[in-house]
């Protein structure tokens, strides 16, 4: 559970930044709920959300698969794409609201690592419980 400790205080670190500068904008603006109209705090929120919207389940399917035993590089693989996607996004998105190549890209290796997890998980346990019962 120490690999996937690393990458949860990295992207926990990145989600304290984005929800201080968040608040900070708030201040700014006087924009106590809601986005106010106001672009930069709209997207600043919104890169705040996302990374909470996808960061819990990547970071459980990294936790399930440490857990399993998985080759640790395999993990580190996973835990850097995972990290480097959300800053791309997250820098993409506080830029501007509409598409951006760091929000492109960022959006796209966060699905792919989720899915790449999910997929592994699901062969882990074919292999587990379905193939491997059956050649004993």
């Amino acid at each position: 559970m120490r690999i996937t400790g690393l990458y949860a205080a990295l992207v926990a670190l990145l989600m304290m930044g984005l929800a201080i500068r968040v608040i900070r904008l708030r201040r700014r603006t006087s924009i106590g709920l809601g986005d106010g109209g106001n672009r930069a705090v709209a997207c600043a929120a919104r890169a705040h959300g996302n990374a909470a919207e996808y960061v819990p389940l990547a970071l459980i399917l990294l936790l399930v698969l440490e857990l399993n035993q998985t080759l640790p590089m395999l993990l580190h693989v996973f835990g850097i794409v995972l990290v480097v996607a959300r800053v791309l996004h997250a820098i993409g998105l506080s830029q501007t609201p509409g598409v951006s190549a760091g929000r492109a890209i960022g959006a796209g290796l966060t699905l792919l690592v989720i899915f790449a997890m999910a997929a592994m998980l699901i062969w882990q346990y074919v292999v587990i419980h379905l193939i491997a019962p059956a050649t004993l």
